[in-house]
């Protein structure tokens, strides 16, 4: 007799629920309108604290018409890879001004950042004479990137110079073929920026390719939103830099921005690059018109500073703990996975929403709630929010009433 799907995968039923016992189960809010500061989530207009439009370019009029001009020129998609018939001029041309943005010989686009991590590691790190060195606290896409790349692999304790050193100095490091340090340039839960100087030099001291990951940098540090490379003045210092379509460009995609000699080598052994189809037409004339955006209206980056720099103070003022945050990624360090859901959920209640964030995404004992603050975001707003806070706070006992 033949078994049902049904029944085949009845063991999904325990898997779930261990899941929740765990409180690991995710069920995603919906949105229900523009991405913007002020959004209608699950059913309930709500300030928008969780969203990574930095600057509100998801719902920019220019952004929104560079989009439908495309379409109505390329149509909605290329169905083909990008070495087969998938490449048209547009994708040319974001290349070429991702380059600039980034001020390297070249870039290359990718169909997510999270490939685009995958790639540059599986592409680089391509053989058990390679060491891929990657920071403890960085990305998914890196930690999967690095278990794909056939390397060994060593995970230096999270911006230790001294334990970096030390791994760079090691038999296992010099004796290396290739030598690959991986990092982001912010750190997408703590909100904190890398050493990137220190980094730097100690890469250069020992011959070591250096990766930095600015998908939270992108748009929001540097001149005029140029990243960490920029933001430390490392232009010509830093070999590859990783940006995201996905967050301050509020479309999808990633691409790695180098030299034109990575560029045309990932062109032929970058597997998810062979193996995916490139990016609708539409998706590149928004980036292309993000980066206009980001060159003619700079009050954005300072109102993303501004509302960042509020923020922060009135939480501060208020009792909560911000952890070690630099930038418009703000942690509500609550240390308990069931207080931080349920700080959440009644912030929700009071028109507010902020995730939380529990094991395994952080540690067990750093659970929080991760806010994330925009251009977009008006003082009220934030004043509203901070007052939801402390009311909820209040309540459930996290800070004093």
């Amino acid at each position: 007799m033949q078994t049902k799907t049904s029944d085949r995968l009845a063991f999904l039923d325990r898997e779930i629920a261990a899941l929740k016992e765990q409180s690991r189960f995710i069920e995603p809010a919906v949105l229900e309108s523009p991405q913007d500061a002020v959004a209608v989530i699950n059913g309930k207009k709500v300030v928008n604290l969780t969203s990574n439009n930095y600057l509100c370019l998801a719902n920019h009029p220019k952004v929104k018409a560079a989009a439908i001009k495309a379409v109505e020129k390329y149509g909605v998609g290329t169905a083909a890879v990008r070495t087969i018939i998938g490449t048209m001029d547009i994708h040319v041309e974001l290349e070429k001004r991702f380059a600039e943005f980034k001020q390297t010989e070249a870039s290359l686009l990718l169909q997510s950042g999270f490939t685009t991590n995958v790639a540059v590691c599986q592409s680089l790190m391509d053989s058990d004479r390679d060491l891929l060195i990657s920071d403890e606290l960085n990305h998914a896409s890196i930690i999967d990137g690095a278990r794909l790349a056939k390397a060994p692999r060593k995970i230096c304790p999270h911006k230790d110079m001294k334990a970096l050193r030390a791994i760079l100095e090691s038999p296992e490091a010099k004796n290396a073929r290739r030598r690959l340090f991986v990092t982001d340039g912010v750190f997408s839960m703590d909100g904190d920026i890398a050493p990137l100087p220190e980094i730097t030099e100690l890469c250069e001291k020992y011959g070591a390719v250096l990766m930095v990951d600015d998908a939270h940098a992108s748009g929001v540090l540097g001149r005029q939103g140029r990243g960490t490379v920029d933001h430390f003045g490392l232009q010509g210092r830093v070999d590859i830099q990783i940006g995201t379509l996905s967050k301050a460009f509020a479309a999808v995609g990633g691409y790695a921005a180098s030299t034109k000699q990575l560029r045309d080598y990932m062109c032929s052994t970058a597997r998810p690059f062979l193996f995916s189809s490139s990016h609708p037409p539409s998706v590149a004339a928004t980036c292309l018109a993000g980066l206009d955006v980001l060159y003619s209206e700079p009050h954005l980056l300072e109102n993303l500073w501004n509302n960042t720099k509020f923020f922060k103070e009135e939480l501060k003022k208020a009792g909560f703990d911000t952890g070690l945050s630099e930038t418009p990624i703000v942690p509500v360090m609550i240390g308990d996975t069931a207080k931080a859901k349920a700080l959440s959920a009644r912030l929700f209640e009071y028109g507010v929403f902020a995730l939380a964030i529990g094991y395994p995404t952080v540690p067990r004992g750093k659970e929080r709630l991760r806010a994330i603050v925009t251009a977009g975001h008006t003082v009220g707003d934030l004043e509203n929010a901070v007052a939801a806070f402390k009311k909820a706070g209040r309540e459930l006992g996290i800070i004093r009433a």
